[in-house]
């Protein structure tokens, strides 16, 4: 995919979360968001996914959309090459360092149900004791019988879940308050808290990414709809926050637009290309 747009288009990076973004909540890309995509592709601007979900998780929706690119997966810690199915780069957390973050919020918050997701093209997503999937509940990922297993082999991320049902933002920002010295803490979905590398973000992975492509965070656009899309949104030049996005989110960024069930990316993508035709 070529990073150079074509005269008059405004962006060379187009940038999309999936959940909640580029995903219906039926897990499907529509048509019209497909064509748009691939029409603003066709105009010379690059696609990227960037997303939470570990590449586990991501690569079987990639595949389905033909896309052979680039991707930033696991919050911006690994780097994926969809069409070589290979993790160019990878950044893992220090299991040390989460063991200890986790206590300190344990501490604070009370007991709390954990799981990691595994570094790799097929690492594992392991599920501690009384950890509740949320979403797609076909993803492949394991459930333990003890926490130990956890901690066996390299991780690039943690799932928090407060069995007491302490909101996401609350636990999310009671996490920081304790442990922020330590890690980074993001909400990425209802239900999903998640812990990383410290000063790990989708910008981060993003910035890498768009580097390899030949693009710049002032020729990209953004969209997303989580916390976890805000680094990402004060990188790129464009944030566009979807329909029904998180308050914070909508609170940032530079332009709404239609809910992901309702074409919001192809709403401001046909836009754009209509004013180069």
């Amino acid at each position: 995919m070529s990073a150079e747009a074509a005269p008059g288009f405004p962006f060379r990076l187009v940038a999309t979360d999936l959940d909640g973004t580029l995903l219906r909540s039926d897990h499907t890309v529509s048509t019209r968001t497909r064509d748009a995509l691939a029409a603003a592709t066709a105009a010379g601007a690059a696609h990227i996914v960037v997303t939470g979900r570990s590449v586990r998780w991501t690569k079987h929706i990639l595949d389905d959309l033909g896309y052979d690119g680039l991707a930033v997966c696991g919050q911006g810690s690994q780097l994926y090459h969809a069409g070589e199915h290979r993790v160019l780069t990878s950044v893992t957390l220090d299991r040390r360092q989460a063991r200890l973050a986790l206590s300190k919020i344990e501490a604070e918050v009370g007991r709390l149900a954990v799981a990691v997701s595994r570094d790799g093209v097929d690492g594992d997503v392991m599920f501690g004791p009384g950890y509740r999937l949320q979403g797609e509940t076909t993803l492949p990922s394991t459930l333990v019988s003890g926490e130990d297993e956890l901690w066996e082999l390299p991780v690039n991320k943690l799932y928090l879940q407060h069995p007491g049902g302490m909101g996401d933002d609350a636990l999310a920002e009671a996490a920081r308050r304790t442990a922020g010295d330590l890690v980074s803490v993001v909400v990425s979905g209802e239900g999903i808290v998640e812990m990383l590398p410290l000063g790990l973000s989708k910008a981060r992975g993003l910035s890498m990414a768009a580097r390899r492509l030949g693009a710049s965070a002032t020729a990209t656009i953004a969209f997303g709809d989580m916390p976890n899309d805000i680094p990402m949104f004060a990188w790129a030049a464009h944030g566009v926050a979807m329909g029904g996005a998180h308050p914070e989110v909508l609170a940032v960024a530079d332009e709404v637009t239609a809910s992901n069930d309702e074409d919001g990316i192809a709403v401001v993508l046909e836009r754009l290309l209509d004013g180069v035709r």
